[in-house]
């Protein structure tokens, strides 16, 4: 899967599944809608009419159903018929586990996906995180051809025509970015440490006409973030904050999305174990999923201000490893109290929404981390745990999940309840709970928030995406999508203006006063 070149097409043209295989996939009575005399170009002339219509009454999904259609050069497939509220209508996780086991082996390939238009945006991604690009198997390395896999979208019910350049553009975007952020955090620390992540950040500054603010190493001390520098100052490769700020003219509002990124965590003093330890490679999977939405977001063109701050560091164990019982003043200017060196993104992240706050002067801030084992636990595998000081966002973060496929669901946020948990004696909090069956991961959510204040009158969200980063050993670029179709009311890309749940359509149920006090932010809020 690494050196396969993902290509969306309005038309993949004909040719016969010997010479390309192919994958047809749909729910089921999606394609029973479509025409032989749109597939059968991809499937003649060893795929009779006959053939074809028999193979779609064999399909029986429960949840999802295959049955080969040629040997092992033709394939169709069916997603389930119907899902769940909380759940994608794209059926976006089915769509990937299909694609990897149904999907015909060969060096060109077609997938050809059938679905309604409000289900292309999250279907694409969906492929995208089919195809991971990061291997190290010698085999892989030996193979230089690259192999093909082209992508063609027969939409049906409404508005069911062929797609427009600017879509698929924007699904090559939207794609390019899913894989950009799978690779990072697949990547291992030995070859992704801060230095290497930084490398990342301004490879795509480049390519975007963007220079990055770098801060790091001791001058992170000497301008007071301690959270970033406490937690990365015993690793080999020193930590760093660094910022990628799009600027454009004529923007109404200036947004910021901060992304932990520990490129791998130790625990610190308060070490791993030989089994919860393997993994963390990944503990920097809200910055690469921030990296690959902010340069997708980007080449569509963004109406507003969009900062992508980065908080890097390896929570390393060494001589000069901060100690359960120090006390650092972050970046808020507030003391914490260490009880927990595993409890260490809370505190990069503190510092990183407070920089968007004094120095970027964000009017909405979100965070994005692999923050917390009980986010799992909490909302599970496939949902990301979503906490805002904004009910509306809170809906909207639900709805972006359903419509991109990055599922979210809602903690509570109740700061009034649960702040209390991080009471010190000696500083304004410590960094982890008291009781560690109370919320866990609303806890952390609002420590980080307890440095914006409670009473900041911006918008702010917080995603934990400690869970959905990965399946089962591959990471899924989660976050990505979520974000384009979260802001994708600021872009000025039609697509992801179409799955955006913020916009002119939310902002005539809010109420007129809230309208006229929010005038700055009122086209996302």
């Amino acid at each position: 899967m690494a050196n396969v070149l993902l290509e969306f097409k309005a038309s993949a043209a004909d040719s016969e599944p010997q010479n390309r295989p192919v994958l047809i996939v749909g729910q089921l009575a999606n394609l029973q809608q479509i025409n032989w005399t749109q597939v059968k170009g991809k499937l003649q002339p060893v795929v009779t009419k006959e053939i074809w219509q028999a193979a779609l009454a064999s399909l029986n999904p429960n949840p999802t159903d295959s049955c080969p259609l040629y040997l092992s050069f033709a394939a169709v497939a069916a997603l389930p018929s119907r899902v769940s509220r909380h759940n994608s209508p794209s059926s976006a996780h089915f769509l990937t586990r299909l694609v990897r086991t149904c999907l015909p082996t060969g060096n060109n390939r077609c997938i050809v996906m059938v679905c309604e238009r409000s289900d292309v945006f999250a279907s694409a991604c969906a492929i995208a995180r089919a195809f991971p690009l990061f291997t190290r198997r010698s085999a892989s390395s030996r193979r230089t051809e690259k192999k093909h896999v082209t992508v063609e979208f027969v939409t049906v019910g409404q508005d069911n025509g062929p797609l427009e350049v600017s879509t698929l553009e924007c699904l090559a975007s939207a794609a390019d970015g899913v894989r950009l952020a799978a690779r990072i955090v697949d990547t291992p620390c030995s070859e992704m440490n801060t230095d290497d992540f930084l490398e990342e950040i301004k490879a795509v500054g480049n390519e975007l006409s963007i220079t990055p603010t770098i801060i790091r190493g001791e001058e992170l001390k000497q301008k007071g973030f301690g959270g970033i520098y406490g937690v990365g100052k015993a690793a080999q490769h020193p930590p760093a904050l660094a910022v990628l700020s799009h600027t454009p003219s004529g923007a109404t509002q200036t947004i910021a999305w901060v992304g932990k990124g520990i490129v791998y965590d130790t625990g610190g003093l308060s070490i791993k174990g030989k089994t919860t330890m393997p993994g963390m490679k990944r503990d920097c999977g809200g910055a690469a999923a921030i990296l690959g939405a902010f340069k997708a977001a980007v080449k569509q063109g963004f109406k507003d201000n969009l900062h992508a701050v980065f908080c890097l560091a390896e929570n390393s164990v060494g001589p000069t490893a901060t100690r359960p019982d120090d006390i650092h003043t972050l970046y808020s200017g507030k003391t914490v109290e260490i009880n927990n060196t595993d409890a260490e993104g809370r505190l990069v992240l503190s510092d990183g929404v407070v920089y968007a706050n004094k120095d970027l002067s964000a009017d909405i801030i979100l965070d994005m981390a692999t923050l917390t084992g009980a986010q799992g636990i909490s909302t599970g595998k496939y949902h990301a745990a979503v906490m805002t000081n904004s009910e509306q966002w809170e809906a909207a973060c639900v709805r972006a999940g359903r419509s991109s496929g990055d599922l979210a669901h809602p903690l509570v946020y109740c700061p009034e309840l649960h702040f209390s948990e991080f009471t010190s004696a000696v500083a304004d909090m410590k960094n982890s709970v008291a009781d560690r069956e109370n919320a866990q991961s609303s806890c952390a959510g609002l420590f980080i928030g307890s440095h914006l204040g409670f009473d900041w009158p911006g918008i702010w969200v917080h995603v934990d995406i400690a869970s959905p980063v990965h399946a089962g050993e591959r990471a899924t670029g989660f976050g990505v999508a979520m974000l384009l179709s979260l802001f994708g009311q600021a872009s000025e890309d039609p697509l992801l203006n179409s799955v955006s749940p913020l916009g002119a359509a939310t902002a005539k149920t809010a109420p007129e006063d809230q309208m006229e006090r929010d005038c700055k932010r009122r086209r996302l809020v």
